[in-house]
């Protein structure tokens, strides 16, 4: 069996050094991984471990907008519908991969996640070459800073898992930037928030929503924020594990997440352990 983490997210919020962590530790822990960037506009020097599969080979963003005179986004695009009509160039690349955790590293672009069906697609794709994928979405904890930009968030989470349709995780990434207190070593730069406080933002609650509704005079947006309360409290669908990478708890916390979401060697025959073989117990004999 093969294990695909799908690693997505807004741009900035640390999807490829997430990536490059999760990597370093599984090698730590004696397991085997690979980073697959499907990032055609990824910078070469913004790798810290070679990408085993790289979209770049097939297809770059910079020869699509030179080429085709697109935009970056109607360049994006084109990069990934060029990848669904050349499905066999993947296939043959992630080839006799068994047992390993094949770390794929997406582009930052929300309409992929949102508006357009190319990675659901891609998804298909991966679990007809029998993949068991699971998705990781990430939103950074400056989030937090803006109840509004917090549940813009939210929804974007909850839009790419009801689309993508695969086994899902939320992290709250950089949460080393939040503070207890002034004292902290971050100083507080993403807010100071004390443990109950950030609660209401990993479970989130509705009510942070109407308490910043209950900043502004403008009547405009109560309806909107009604109905996004409604929406959330009807659906409860996203929830967040803190994601701080100064911590090997952490980490492995969120690859504990996973493992349990994607099953990860449940299907694995025992191994019968070398030190049966005859001899090994003389004393028993």
């Amino acid at each position: 069996m093969r294990y695909a983490v799908l690693v997505c997210g807004p741009a900035g919020a640390g999807k490829s050094t997430f990536s490059t962590s999760l990597l370093t530790h599984l090698h730590t822990s004696k397991r085997t991984g690979h980073l697959i960037n499907l990032d055609p506009a990824a910078e070469t020097e913004s790798f810290e471990y070679q990408p085993t599969i790289d979209i770049r080979h097939l297809i770059s963003l910079e020869d699509v907008m030179d080429e085709l005179g697109y935009g970056p986004n109607g360049g994006l695009v084109y990069c990934f519908e060029y990848l669904l009509q050349n499905m066999d160039w993947l296939e043959e690349e992630l080839g006799d991969f068994d047992n390993d955790y094949l770390i794929i590293d997406c582009p930052g672009q929300i309409e992929l996640y949102t508006h357009h069906p190319l990675l659901p697609a891609l998804v298909q794709n991966l679990s007809r070459l029998g993949l068991r994928t699971c998705g990781v979405y990430l939103i950074e904890s400056q989030f937090m800073e803006d109840r509004y930009k917090f549940f813009s968030g939210v929804m974007s989470a909850m839009s790419a898992m009801v689309n993508l349709e695969i086994p899902w995780i939320n992290l709250m990434s950089k949460m080393d930037l939040v503070s207890g207190t002034s004292a902290d070593p971050a100083r507080g730069r993403n807010g100071i928030r004390k443990r109950k406080d950030v609660a209401r933002y990993l479970d989130p609650d509705p009510l942070l929503i109407v308490g910043a509704e209950q900043e502004t005079s403008n009547p405009r947006f109560h309806a909107l924020n009604q109905a996004i309360v409604q929406l959330i409290e009807d659906h409860p669908l996203v929830s967040f594990l803190p994601l701080d990478l100064t911590s090997e708890e952490s980490l492995e916390s969120v690859l504990n997440h996973i493992d349990f979401t994607m099953q990860y060697g449940e299907e694995e025959e025992p191994k019968e352990p070398a030190d049966m073989d005859d001899g090994d117990f003389p004393e028993m004999e």
